[in-house]
């Protein structure tokens, strides 16, 4: 019997990885899990729920890109004004039973002043982290909202030369994960920009996740993990522009060719290329999947080499020309309902490709006592799927029914999680919950 398409890309993921190390590796511990879904109920506890359409400042948020709690188990929301490019940030802040603590955040040139806040984070002390690429630097605020200090990061943006005279610039946007020890924040790095900004043409071989030491002046960072870099996929380049005619005509052929030696140039990821998914547990260790397969590893702390890998016996999904054709579909729908504002125009540098098949896993998260949540992907494309639970030892718990339950948003002691939800008004709120023990 040949090996189906799915087992032979693990077999090429673990031969790659292995042949990454040049120094002998100490066992590796496989343990695999049962195929069949032990259910669990989602029995949650609801603690509160903020934020409102209409009532006091502090309880009306507009945009939420991060929440997280800190070891006392208060809320922290970063509420963002509407528009990607607002410097517009403010950290808000309500105890463990909802009532409202303090806000802070301003903006400015200053130090402790947004610029461009992107990334976010709070250490379990309450020391709150938020990194500026405009200030090209982290901010560090304590418990109370006094600003500390600034940190230098490392690399803010990535160029690549596409021709003698153009020369494309794209600003670096990572999300950052804190050490649970404190003093440190990790990211996942992208290994094709950084041999890019090298002037490497080559493919990399792997994908770094970075840890980023805030406690000097500068960011003192240090590859924490390097996982699985899948092969280049062939991909036909094309530049797709949004809106009337009369301004779509404007763009006159020069622009396009140079346009299509900029998508060229580009070297956007196969749809359905398995991304690396990770989270920080409680020791400082790492657990990600950096494969189509059902395959986490697990780091001690502060990363290194796995020394421990969990499987459950599920193949990936063989991507197949009506999965082409769907997921084509929904791009449009997911387009046309966005739009493009009147008078605009919106360009689209693409090259279009598709992995062989789709990884099994699409999230992975962490909760303080060390429980593992590993969402599946769903039955439907792009749909989310079942949650099993697990530990960073290798046992299964058990497996929340797909819909039964989102994704957290944040963990916290305690069994504390977070949800970010939208009403039918698009009003951003957030719910407490708590999970008991499995």
């Amino acid at each position: 019997m040949q090996p189906s398409p799915a087992r032979l890309l693990l077999a090429t993921a673990l031969l790659a990885a292995t042949l990454l190390t040049t120094t002998p590796l100490p066992a590796q511990q496989i343990i695999q899990l049962p195929p069949h879904d032990h259910h669990l109920p989602p029995t949650f506890e609801e603690i509160f729920r903020v934020g409102v359409l209409d009532g006091d400042p502090w309880e009306m948020f507009a945009t939420i890109p991060k929440v997280a709690f800190d070891a006392a188990g208060y809320l922290y929301i970063f509420d963002r004004a509407t528009g990607s490019s607002s410097a517009d940030l403010r950290v808000v802040i309500f105890d463990r039973s909802g009532a409202f603590v303090r806000e802070f955040g301003s903006v400015g040139d200053g130090p402790g002043e947004f610029r461009q806040p992107r990334n976010y984070a709070v250490f379990r002390d309450g020391t709150v982290v938020v990194g500026d690429i405009g200030h090209k630097a982290y901010h560090l605020f304590d418990p109370t909202g006094e600003f500390l200090r600034m940190v230098r990061m490392d690399r803010t943006e990535t160029s690549r030369r596409v021709s003698d005279d153009l020369v494309v610039t794209l600003q670096v946007v990572r999300a950052i994960q804190p050490d649970p020890r404190g003093g440190a924040v990790y990211t996942l790095e992208d290994a094709e920009t950084a041999d890019s900004a090298a002037g490497e043409e080559m493919a990399p071989a792997y994908r770094t996740i970075a840890h980023h030491r805030l406690d000097g002046e500068d960011v003192e960072t240090t590859a924490a993990v390097r996982a699985w870099h899948p092969p280049p996929v062939d991909a036909e380049s094309s530049v797709k522009v949004y809106g009337s005619d009369d301004l779509t005509d404007l763009i006159s052929r020069r622009l396009r060719n140079t346009l299509d030696a900029s998508a060229s140039a580009i070297r956007n990821p196969p749809i359905f290329q398995p991304t690396v998914r990770m989270a920080v547990l409680p020791d400082g260790g790492i657990v990600y999947s950096d494969s189509t397969a059902y395959a986490l590893k697990i780091t001690g702390p502060g990363g290194g080499p796995a020394v421990r890998t969990i499987t459950r016996p599920f193949d990936p999904q063989p991507v197949t020309p009506r999965i082409e054709e769907e997921y084509r579909r929904k791009r449009e729908e997911r387009d046309s309902q966005q739009g493009v504002p009147a008078g605009r125009i919106s360009i689209t540098l693409q090259r279009e490709s598709f992995y062989p098949v789709i990884p099994v896993i699409r999230r992975v998260r962490t909760m303080w006592d060390g429980r593992i949540w590993v969402m599946r992907q769903g039955d439907e494309l792009l749909e989310d799927g079942p949650i099993d639970v697990l530990t960073a030892g290798g046992e299964y718990l058990g497996t929340y029914r797909a819909g039964a339950t989102k994704m957290p948003d944040a963990f916290g002691p305690d069994g504390l999680m977070a949800f970010v939800e939208l009403d039918e008004y698009d009003v951003a709120s957030v719910v407490v919950r708590r999970v008991g023990p499995s």
